[in-house]
């Protein structure tokens, strides 16, 4: 099903929150790195990785419009050092800001979301591959940062709500700009508080997936 011409449009966003949502998922990239006692080379690997990694897979394997988003402007990278830096200061007081850098990567995460389906709507891209784009831009830092580290993707382990509240998020705003008409900004921002909502009710309740099947027991 080809998407509506009507939603061939980009979102308009303000850009501060892509450049925020890049800068949070540098920091927690850099901090992952620091974890790992890597020099400042692997550093700001990894924090480029985690700040820009969704967005690259979303326009260099799906979308194939030109030079990627985060090529095509410097504030980008500036982003990504910056949360280099940040992280290099604080990486400290981490167990005191956990909390918060939950609920930015929450928000960050819902943002990233809703700008990748846009970024798909704009291209033409069927509805159902837009809801896809959505979700790896929202999701694909940590799985680049997991491949990077040599750690089992957290996206496919039971665990707290991530990929589902994405994914709740992105349909949400292809339903309220598809079917219901809502103007695209506010079906954005209502997709983003979606994805936001479900990964803080996540977080509070430790609302969690379950494997297929339960590992045998042994007793």
């Amino acid at each position: 099903m080809p998407a509506d011409p009507l939603l061939i449009r980009t979102v308009i966003l303000p850009p501060s929150i892509d450049f925020a949502a890049t800068f949070l998922f540098s920091v927690t990239g850099a901090m992952e790195a620091i974890r790992r006692h890597y020099d400042p080379v692997g550093l700001f690997v990894l924090a480029l990785a985690c700040g820009l990694g969704g967005g690259l897979l979303r326009d260099g394997l799906f979308i194939q419009a030109g030079p990627p988003a985060a090529m095509q402007s410097g504030s980008y990278m500036l982003a990504v050092v910056a949360g280099c830096v940040v992280a290099g200061i604080f990486f400290k007081h981490v167990v005191r800001l956990s909390k918060p850098f939950l609920l930015l990567d929450a928000l960050g995460t819902g943002a990233y979301g809703v700008v990748g389906a846009s970024k798909a709507f704009e291209a033409g891209l069927a509805i159902p591959a837009c809801l896809f784009v959505g979700v790896v831009n929202a999701v694909g830092s940590g799985l680049i940062r997991d491949v990077l580290v040599r750690e089992e993707p957290l996206l496919l382990k039971p665990g707290q709500f991530y990929v589902i509240a994405s994914l709740a998020g992105v349909s949400a705003f292809a339903a309220l700009a598809r079917w219901c008409h809502v103007p695209l900004t506010a079906a954005a921002l209502s997709g983003i508080a979606v994805t936001f909502g479900l990964r803080v009710l996540a977080i509070s309740f430790n609302w969690k997936t379950k494997p297929v099947l339960q590992p045998p027991s042994f007793s």
